[in-house]
């Protein structure tokens, strides 16, 4: 009830500013002690090798710069993934470039990795006081030619690897030129075998394997899906993420602001998205840990895609439209089924 309050104030600010003033209210909140952190009675969860207290976390996006990893964390998620980050700090695509769509529980957005870098990513890490278990989702820079996107990866997988629970390699955003090439068969064999070996060689340097995910888009033909599964095995690669944005608009096409360009989140993406998961589930035959994601709005949805084969799930429209007790509803739901995890 609190929740829907505040979420018609905050829906008369433009949507930026209104994420803006969100987070740092969460963050003063948090400070003050007034945030009290949700029991969530969820069985612990492994997978990657890693154990999750519950298998709800926080998707990308939210939090590009770790800047409120403690505060976000106090509010229920079994795990937290910050960014995209990129090696050089830039400012994102012009504004206004954040949609909402409220009669359709939907976001449309082209802000195009605007973040302050990898090396201030890491300075809010160290700044932080959380120990959970966290994702940094890496990129390239928008200026950074296609042919080179390699080295962007291959310098963010570099400085994140020891702070870093997981690496998510995030080659689905629409919202930077030419950044989806690299789910093409050659590009993305080249990216993976570069960024495993380097995977390798860190872990020999810190003395701690993390594992290394692939973050895909929900516009694939099955063909392109069964293509990615098979890289992924060859590789070695340690989970994917199942989905980003979609730039289809169906659902919405009679909506005036459907005509704005960027990517679209929410409920219009569910279907689509839990579609993919249950087809990454037939390639990849419970050899690669998958992380189901979005349009999860309801603990139902979220069941859908667990029940889809997903491992663990992520939100984040849904937290915009449904506040954080849906974090709470969702583990009511999910945590009391039995869900394959690894073995310790």
């Amino acid at each position: 009830m609190f929740y829907s309050l505040l979420r018609r104030l905050l829906f008369q600010l433009e949507p930026e500013t209104a994420h803006h003033i969100t987070l740092g209210a969460i963050e003063k909140a948090f400070r003050l002690g007034l945030l009290k952190q949700p029991v969530i009675d969820c069985p612990q969860r492994r997978v990657m090798g890693i154990t999750f207290p519950n298998p709800i976390g926080l998707a990308a996006g939210l939090d590009k710069n770790g800047e409120y990893l403690d505060a976000l964390a106090a509010l229920g998620f079994g795990f937290v993934e910050v960014g995209t980050v990129t090696p050089r700090p830039q400012p994102g695509n012009p504004a206004p470039r954040l949609f909402r769509i409220p009669q359709a529980q939907a976001i449309i957005n082209r802000l195009g990795f605007n973040n302050q870098g990898i090396d201030r990513l890491l300075e809010n890490i160290n700044r932080s006081s959380y120990t959970g278990v966290l994702g940094i989702n890496i990129g390239k820079n928008f200026d950074t030619p296609i042919e080179h996107a390699v080295e962007d990866y291959r310098i963010c997988l570099s400085k994140a690897y020891q702070y870093a629970s997981y690496i998510t390699i995030n080659i689905s955003s629409p919202n930077t030129k030419n950044l989806r090439e690299l789910q093409a068969t050659d590009a993305l064999d080249t990216l993976l075998f570069t960024l495993k070996s380097e995977q390798l060689s860190l872990n020999q340097t810190h003395g701690k394997y993390t594992p290394l995910v692939v973050k895909i888009a929900p516009d694939l033909e099955r063909s392109q899906i069964a293509s990615i599964a098979q890289l992924l095995l060859k590789h070695k690669i340690d989970g994917i993420i199942a989905t980003n944005t979609t730039l289809s608009r169906q659902g919405i096409e009679h909506l005036a602001i459907s005509q704005e360009t960027g990517g679209l989140s929410g409920a219009p993406l569910a279907e689509k998205a839990t579609a993919v998961v249950a087809q990454l589930r037939h390639f990849l035959q419970g050899t690669i840990p998958i992380i189901g994601v979005g349009g999860i709005m309801s603990a139902q949805d979220a069941k859908k895609k667990m029940d889809a084969g997903a491992s663990l799930i992520q939100i984040y429209s849904g937290l915009i439209y449904q506040g954080p007790s849906l974090i709470t509803r969702i583990a009511q739901t999910i945590c009391k089924d039995q869900y394959p995890s690894e073995q310790a």
